[in-house]
Parts: C-alpha cells; structure tokens; sequence
C-alpha cells in the first residue's frame, strides 16, 4: 500500500522552507503562462499554441509559445524565459553596477489580433537578481505592467483597462503607486520622434527592490489580472464590421508599434544584448504593417478621430463627453 498520504501529511505537520524568490517567481510565470494561453485559445476558437523550448547559450533558456491565424489573434505570442550567467559589460554599465552573475525570470506576452477594433496588448512580469547566491542575492527587484493600443479606440475601453490596473494597485499601496506607474507607462510608451505615444498607456513600473515579499505578491496578482483588464475589450469589439479602410488604416498604426520595439523598447535590447532567442524576442512584432509616406488622416475621418487618444490622459477622470467631437459618418 502505497504511503504517499502520509508523506503529504509529514510534508503539511513539518514544511520544508519557503523556496527563494527566484523559485517562485519562474514557478508563478509558467503557470500564468499556462493559463493564458489556455483561455486565449478559448477565445479564438480556431486556433492554438505551437510551442518551442529554447535554450540559452550562456545559461538558461525558456518556453516560448506563438498563436498566428486565429479567428481572433491574427498574431501573439505568450512567452516565459529563466537565463542566467555573468551580466554582459553593456547592460552591467547600464545598470551601473560590475559585471556579475545574474538570473531573470519572466512572463512577456504580445497579441495582435486580426480585426482593427480589438487592440493589441502587451504585457510582462519580470524579476533579476545578482550574485551567485539566489537565496541571498546582492540585489534583486521586479518590474512589469501592461498597456493597450487600438486602432480605433473607445474611451470606455479605455477606462476598463485603467480601472483594472487601479485596483491591483490599490490592494498593495506599500509597493504599488497606480499614479506613478500610469506616468511611468506613459513615458515611455512614447515615440519621441512622432510625438504620439503608442496607445493608452496602462502600468509601468522597474527596479522595484524596497518589499521584495509584498513585490512579488503584487506582481503575482497583477499578472492573474492581465485577462481580467484585457478579454471584456475583446469580446466588445470582435463582431464590429470592417473593411479594407479600416485594414488600411490597422497596418499603418502597427508600423508605429514595430518603431518603438525596435528603437526604443528595453525588453528587446536586454534579449538582443544577452543572447536570447532571436525568434523569442522579435515575436512581437505584428504580421503585417504599411509605411506610408507622409500619411495624414482625413479631417473629420474616424482616423482623425482616433489620434485624440494617442496623447497621455487620465482616463478615469474622463466622462464621455469629455472625448474628441465624434467622427463625420
């Protein structure tokens, strides 16, 4: 007869000690990787997950998991990763610290779904740790967030995904600043060199290191969150008609969202830097994108209308009418 019950008993009587953050955080993330891409299959119906296991030359490696030609998801890519090694000069200098050994964990996800009236969403939750001793590192912090970016937004879209974040935020008020990771985002979502952000923004927050406990409790909720803040945007939108306009107009936007992640995102450059997967870190980038020269959106036009969200605003302060004057029909 087998003894496992009593195991289980010894094991709840007398538990062995509490695993380190690094343990936990690589555990949490392959789990929401699981259950995310569980459900956004759920969602699109037609399609699923292929899945690829990769490893790191200098340490490490991860599970990246790609959906293309959905009914719903056009394009995306749900991916988790653990690497480790000694930290390459570059990114020691960035961090102004000497090289040394690191280990980073985290989920990072991208969705670009086929219709012009569901947004792309970007999402991750990440930790990084220095030293050799993962139990004790000599410095360790979380980063992460989510933010939205439609094509043709609505303002109570908009509003959703904020009340969402605002609500995670307020339950850690120790470690979690809704304000300040709403600027954070908005800041650097931003493409300078066309003075737009990218969307409509959401939560941003790095180098996290005061609580590392409470950190991780926060970002463990938040990311249980991401579906929450993000499948009612999608239902909503999913059926709404369209035509080769609105298709049109979809794949100039996306080239905006191809400029930031290959000019400005951080996330890309660590993966690039560290030798990540190539394939791994360019999978967010959308299937299909137009640059137009000089493009310009109709005065009027619903386009015209759509670039009013495109500048940082306090989406929960706004009521409806405080929006732009609505598109000519």
């Amino acid at each position: 007869m087998s003894d496992a019950p009593a195991r289980t008993d010894r094991r709840r009587r007398a538990p062995g000690p509490t695993p380190s953050l690094a343990v936990r955080m690589q555990r949490f993330v392959e789990a929401l990787q699981r259950r995310i891409c569980t459900v956004l299959e759920r969602v699109d119906g037609a399609a699923t997950f292929r899945s690829d296991v990769w490893k790191r030359p200098g340490g490490g490696g991860g599970l990246t998991r790609v959906i293309e030609d959905g009914a719903v998801f056009e394009k995306g890519g749900v991916n988790t990763s653990a690497v480790h090694g000694v930290l390459p000069d570059r990114m020691a200098r960035a961090l102004g610290v000497e090289p040394a050994p690191f280990f980073a964990t985290g989920l990072s996800l991208v969705l670009h779904p086929r219709s012009p009236y569901v947004p792309t969403v970007h999402a991750n939750f990440r930790y990084f740790a220095l030293g050799e001793d993962r139990e004790h590192p000599t410095d360790q912090w979380f980063g992460g967030g989510a933010d939205l970016t439609p094509y043709y937004p609505y303002l109570e879209d908009a509003r959703h995904f904020h009340r969402v974040w605002q609500e995670v935020c307020a339950r850690y008020p120790q470690v979690a600043d809704y304000e300040a990771f709403k600027q954070q985002c908005d800041a650097y979502f931003f493409l300078p060199h066309r003075g737009e952000a990218r969307g409509v923004g959401g939560i941003f927050y790095d180098h996290l290191r005061h609580d590392p406990e409470a950190t991780f409790r926060f970002t463990r909720e938040a990311g249980r969150a991401f579906l929450r803040a993000y499948l009612p945007i999608v239902h909503r939108r999913r059926d709404q008609p369209y035509g080769e306009r609105e298709r049109r107009y979809h794949e100039i936007r996306r080239g905006r969202y191809a400029e930031f992640n290959l000019l400005h995102d951080r996330g890309t450059r660590f993966g690039i830097e560290t030798r990540g997967r190539t394939e791994s870190i360019l999978m967010s980038l959308p299937p299909r994108v137009q640059w137009r020269y000089d493009w310009q959106p109709e005065p009027g036009s619903p386009e015209a209308h759509a670039s009013w969200f495109f500048q940082p605003r306090d989406w929960l302060r706004l009521s409806p009418g405080d929006g732009p004057p609505s598109p000519a029909s």
